[in-house]
């Protein structure tokens, strides 16, 4: 019997595992109605391969599978670059950054397709519950949201299991794996299982992306990173769309063991998570496009974007993408950017990435007053004047303290 007859289309976010091939199947039957699944491309690779074919199977009346990397690249992880958008100073946000995108792909499809809700598989425990309903949220309010895992009976992976069997969904329904991964073009996490103990090392063998610092090369390899208005445009004097930076970025990363990362992070529903993560190309991007920065933008600028990026690295990883606030934030954020021109060499070494020149037309930059020799540009007199009123409260609170002792 349908659960509600108001209910005729539903748009799930379909990876092709066992829980939304459980949820699509489950869908049909509890709410006896037409199931689309929806699938993003944001740089899985051989996790699409056969997924059309196994969604059809599983009972969907539709498969889509959209092309999303380029748009994730441009649109959602070099504004996040540009923003120094980094979750508690380490986590550079890639699972945050590709939900809004995926919620935005699921919203197309729905309105095309006259749907009346959207469905995902993620839990009541996490965050990305929070970012894709903020993401229909924004784009779609009068469509409904169907959350499995908050709503239906079963506890866990073996009751999905089971569930599997009896209703014949092609599915592996093997051990459960000793962790969960979720890959993307700006990194691959790790979680879960036996990574739930925090001082427990990851197995080397767990790494996709990057080979261990120990055993990447003797020798340096040396990057020439050119940037527009805090975009990277250019590797190695070659010019580049954002998705074949990051692909640039991501194979030079890993082959120099770049980018991994273990840290317990604080997630939005309070709980304290311990997640591994490879962002080969992610990392290199942030450390050359900060240190543009620091020769193109002036003091007060870059130190108020600093004080900004916190915020801004919660806003993501909080689901914001899509609210008022982000929009302002951003905008301010595009307007720094404009004078962040210039080229960046990075030098990738054995889990290392150093800068070790940076130019710019636009450098703010001068060597005749920074130097320690003589120069014509500035008074070193002058000094005395600035010291005197800029410790002006210093002076007096101190004076006030001692003739009150």
């Amino acid at each position: 019997m349908s659960k509600s007859s108001t209910i005729k289309k539903i748009v799930l976010a379909y990876s092709g595992g066992l829980d939304t091939s459980v949820i699509l199947a489950w869908l049909k039957d509890v709410y006896q109605c037409e199931v689309i699944a929806f699938c993003a491309d944001v740089g899985q690779k051989e996790e699409l391969s056969g997924l059309e074919e196994k969604g059809k199977k599983t009972g969907a009346s539709k498969v889509f599978i959209k092309d999303l990397r380029l748009e994730f690249a441009r649109d959602f992880i070099f504004p996040a670059v540009q923003g120094s958008a980094i979750y508690e100073m380490r986590y550079l946000l890639g699972t945050s950054l590709a939900r809004p995108l995926i919620a935005k792909g699921m919203v197309d499809v729905g309105l095309a397709e006259n749907a009346d809700a959207f469905s995902h598989g993620a839990t009541g425990k996490g965050n990305d519950q929070v970012r894709f309903e903020l993401g229909f949220k924004a784009l779609a309010p009068d469509l409904k949201i169907i959350a499995p895992w908050r709503i239906w009976e079963f506890k866990g992976r073996s009751d999905l299991i089971n569930y599997a069997k009896e209703k014949g969904i092609p599915v592996p329904v093997t051990a459960e794996k000793p962790y969960s991964m979720d890959r993307n073009l700006l990194h691959l996490s790790f979680e879960g299982g036996i990574l739930e103990d925090p001082y427990r090392e990851p197995d080397e063998k767990m790494f996709l992306l990057s080979v261990s610092p120990m055993k990447a090369p003797d020798e340096p390899t040396y990057l020439e990173m050119d940037f527009e208005e805090g975009n990277c445009v250019a590797i190695n004097s070659q010019r580049l769309n954002p998705l074949e930076v990051m692909e640039l970025l991501n194979d030079a990363g890993g082959k120099n063991g770049i980018g991994r990362l273990d840290i317990v992070e604080n997630r939005l529903v309070g709980i304290k998570s311990r997640g591994v993560y490879e962002t080969p190309g992610g990392t290199i991007l942030h450390i050359a496009h900060r240190d543009l920065e620091s020769i193109t933008l002036d003091r007060d600028t870059q130190h108020q974007k600093d004080d900004l990026s916190g915020e801004f690295a919660r806003l993501i990883y909080n689901g914001h993408w899509f609210s008022s606030k982000m929009k302002a934030m951003r905008a301010y954020i595009g307007e720094t950017q404009k004078s962040v021109t210039g080229t960046v060499k990075v030098k990738l070494y054995k889990g290392n990435c150093m800068v070790v020149g940076r130019k710019s037309m636009v450098s703010l930059y001068n060597p005749e007053m920074a130097t320690f020799e003589k120069d014509e540009l500035y008074n070193q007199k002058d000094a005395e004047g600035f010291i005197n009123i800029y410790g002006l409260p210093t002076r007096e609170f101190a004076r006030l303290n001692k003739k009150n002792t």
